[in-house]
């Protein structure tokens, strides 16, 4: 794996949600790293995407309530556990459950293995409410998929924060995750 800077020369072979992803990141001026990997199935092969990197790659979780009336995408540390229960109580929201593939292709047209934040650029209706958690947002860098689960990106926090969600349209709730047993 090699790290690049921005946008891979040629688009040839890459999904139109990836260009999609780099197309709007380029057009807010917001620069990022890159790496091009195979899907990352386990842990092992993250943690040599995240040494590539040289940042942690954010826990994404695809949620909803039991009726389906509310989602929501979770940002974590990677090595924090997730509690229902902990996320609950802070949102006031119960029975959260992971969404169905059917519902993040939906909302955010992104398939499992590649839930990202890039994703809401996709939400147009703002169906989606982000969650991310304080650990993340003390980070420098924000490591994330560009809609794919084949690349991975690197993205100072604060043009998340200050361009990218902006120009979503989507805000964000701080949760404070515990994580511990």
């Amino acid at each position: 794996m090699e790290l690049y800077n921005g946008r891979p020369e040629t688009t040839e072979g890459r999904l139109p949600r990836e260009v999609r992803t780099y197309d709007y990141l380029d057009n807010l001026g917001i620069e990022y790293m890159r790496t091009d990997h195979e899907r990352a199935d386990n842990m092992e092969a993250c943690n040599k995407i995240d040494a590539v990197l040289g940042v942690i790659i954010c826990k994404n979780l695809f949620l909803c309530n039991r009726q389906k009336t509310a989602f929501y995408l979770l940002m974590m540390p990677g090595d924090k556990k997730f509690k229902t229960k902990e996320l609950s109580a802070q949102i006031n929201s119960a029975r959260l459950s992971f969404a169905e593939p059917e519902d993040m292709l939906k909302y955010l047209d992104i398939e499992p293995g590649a839930v990202s934040i890039m994703g809401l650029m996709n939400d147009k209706d703002k169906q989606v409410k982000l969650l991310i958690d304080e650990d993340v947002l003390e980070g420098e860098f924000i490591g994330c998929h560009p809609c794919v689960c084949t690349s991975s990106l690197k993205i100072r926090t604060k043009d998340i924060i200050e361009k990218y969600l902006p120009a979503t349209g989507h805000d964000f709730v701080t949760v404070h995750l515990v994580g511990e047993d």
